[in-house]
């Protein structure tokens, strides 16, 4: 049986796949706050109490995201010099 390929096949596959829940992210965070604006403005308390948390996780996801990303990089580096690549 044939392996099916992955984006976790390959270093570079994996940093491509997190750039794209990075951008996805930020698209999700810009969402985020025009609701927020929509919120506020139709004075929805609970609303907002959960827009205040929506954007509390994305931004932890965010931090995840980008350390996850300077880690690969870095596995990158070391399987370079590792390999006489760099």
């Amino acid at each position: 049986m044939a392996q099916q390929r992955t984006p976790f096949d390959s270093i570079e596959g994996t940093l491509e796949y997190i750039g794209l829940l990075r951008e996805t992210i930020q698209t999700t965070q810009s969402d985020m706050q025009k609701e927020f604006v929509r919120a506020k403005s139709e004075r929805a308390e609970r609303r907002l109490e959960a827009l205040h948390l929506v954007t509390y996780k994305l931004e932890q996801l965010s931090r995840h995201i980008d350390t996850s990303q300077r880690l690969l990089k870095d596995l990158r580096t070391l399987r370079r010099l590792l390999l006489g690549e760099r």
